[in-house]
């Protein structure tokens, strides 16, 4: 059966980061100021970890090759790219230009396979008590980032050869 042939959104914008970063920043002064004098305490690291780890899960789908997750990620995308740019242009006077990555980043076919058992768990543990808003932000935030060519593309070109060279070496690719 021939792939699917939709169409992906690969381009990322200043506004696109910005609402990314937003996103991420939203929930990072929170935790920052819900642990005031403990921050790096086990505890404390234990409540944001699954958001970082959202935000990585973010940057893989944006890395994804296509298909419908690929898609909706894209769409994701563009819905953030143009908030992002309104803001800017509307907001602040400013302009939203590309800031896509030059050199694009791919997962291998294990890369791949670790993206669909990640968002079965994603599922699993969003779906269990309704929906978790700090998941779906910080996941938002990371398909914002991960085709950033700054700093803040910097989850994306960290997460994705981890994770096709992991994704290879489980499905005994290697």
């Amino acid at each position: 059966m021939p792939p699917l042939d939709i169409p992906t959104y690969s381009l990322v914008t200043l506004g696109g980061v910005v609402v990314g970063l937003s996103l991420f920043l939203w929930d990072a002064s929170r935790w920052w100021a819900d642990h005031p004098k403990k921050r790096f305490s086990f505890k404390a690291l234990r409540k944001i970890a699954p958001k970082l780890a959202c935000v990585a899960y973010g940057a893989l789908l944006i890395l994804s090759a296509g298909g419908l997750i690929g898609a909706a990620a894209d769409w994701s995308l563009w819905g953030t790219n143009t908030v992002g740019e309104v803001v800017l242009v509307y907001g602040v006077g400013g302009t939203s230009p590309n800031v896509t990555r030059a050199s694009q980043l791919g997962l291998t076919a294990g890369g791949h396979a670790v993206v669909i058992l990640a968002t079965v768990v994603f599922v699993a543990i969003t779906s269990r008590r309704g929906i978790r808003w700090d998941f779906a932000r910080q996941t938002l935030a990371g398909i914002s980032l991960g085709l950033a060519k700054s700093v803040a593309g910097a989850i994306g070109f960290v997460v994705a050869p981890v994770v096709s060279v992991g994704g290879d070496w489980l499905m005994g690719l290697l």
